[in-house]
Parts: C-alpha cells; sequence; structure tokens
C-alpha cells in the first residue's frame, strides 16, 4: 500500500500514529503565571542535544479554553520553564489520567492523587517518584506546519534520578521498566536490554 497524507489513507485509523514507534514519553509538568499547575504526557518527544544537554517536545492539538494550544505550552509561554518527568510502566494508569482534555484550571497532580516535588533550579513541580526528571528553561518554540502544532526545546537545567535506579554507577532502565508509546491506543514497556559497540569504539 502507499498513500500521500495528503489524499487520506482510506484505512479506520491513522497508520503515521503506529509506524513511528516506540515513542519515549514526556510527562511534562508546568505552572502556569498564576501558580496553577498542569501534568501531561507527549509522545512526540525525545533528547536531541548532549551538550548542553536539551529535549523537546511537541503539541498537535488544541483546547477551547486554551486558544490555538493546550495547557503545556500556554504555561511554557507565560513562564519559560518545565520538568520533563520520566514514565515507568508502573506509573501508567496515573499517567493516562492527567492525559484528559481537563479544564485549564485542574491540577492533575491532585487529580490522580500523583505525589509532587519542588524543582531545584526552577519554579515548577515535578512528579516525586519518576524515575528521572529533567528541569528545563525554555530556549524556543516553534510554530510548525498545520494548526496548533508547536515544537517547544528546552535546556536541561537540573536532572533528578530515583536513587534505586542508579546500578553500579548507571542510570538503568531495567529497574523500572520504561512505558513507551505504539499507535491507536497501544503502549509498550521496555523490557529487554542489550548492547552493541559502534565499529572503530
Amino acid at each position: 500500500m502507499f498513500y500521500k497524507p495528503e489524499d487520506g489513507h482510506g484505512l479506520p485509523h491513522n497508520p503515521f500514529n503506529a509506524i513511528v514507534t516506540p515513542r519515549p514519553i514526556g510527562w511534562i509538568s508546568t505552572r502556569g503565571a498564576d501558580g496553577s499547575e498542569n501534568l501531561a504526557p507527549y509522545s512526540f518527544f525525545n533528547a536531541v542535544a548532549y551538550v548542553p544537554p536539551q529535549v523537546m517536545f511537541a503539541s498537535t492539538s488544541a483546547k477551547p479554553d486554551r486558544g490555538d494550544t493546550k495547557d503545556s505550552v500556554a504555561n511554557i509561554r507565560d513562564t519559560g520553564v518545565f520538568c520533563v518527568n520520566i514514565v515507568e510502566y508502573a506509573m501508567k494508569d496515573v499517567m493516562n489520567q492527567t492525559s484528559g482534555a481537563w479544564d485549564k484550571g485542574t491540577d492533575e497532580f491532585a487529580l490522580a492523587g500523583i505525589a509532587r516535588a519542588p524543582c531545584e533550579t526552577i519554579a515548577c513541580s515535578r512528579v516525586a517518584n519518576a524515575p528521572a526528571s529533567l528541569e528545563c528553561k525554555l530556549t524556543q518554540i516553534v510554530q510548525l506546519p498545520g494548526e496548533a502544532n508547536f515544537a517547544v526545546f528546552g535546556e536541561v537545567t537540573g536532572v533528578h534520578m530515583r536513587d534505586d535506579c542508579l546500578v553500579d554507577g548507571l542510570f538503568d532502565i531495567t529497574t523500572f521498566n520504561p512505558l513507551t508509546r505504539l499507535g491507536y491506543k497501544d503502549y509498550s514497556r521496555i523490557t529487554e536490554v542489550f548492547s552493541l559497540t559502534r565499529p572503530g569504539e
């Protein structure tokens, strides 16, 4: 099968969502200018540079109470900071609870019963028991083609790692099984890890 996205695919659901998988999930916590807090998962998320460490996530829809975007991007526009919390398999249900299109005044930490902790370098909360959290200052927001598509880039200014995830000096993902996003309503968890050495190393 071949199709041009502009012509449509003729399938019950968009296959593009299932082709680029698995995708890591950035559980983005933000604080609005009014002090309200928000927590929402984004599967268009990744690390994009080592020095200085930088990450990005993309928001691809809008809410009526936020105009052209969603709570996370609106808050970051106002404050210039955000925190990326890494999602483990054990947190799948509470993460999913925070994915709803809740009113902008909703505190998803409270809604889903998630413990929060203060960040160290930015004015924002983080998920207290996340395997890792990356405190970020905004570097740029890029408006992408299409309605309500925004890519948010940030420089990591602080890194939290849960003590049990450090094994022999390494951040060991086998201790918590990262949750990943597949297509449609599907998710997966990483349970097997192997190593490869690059040629010349």
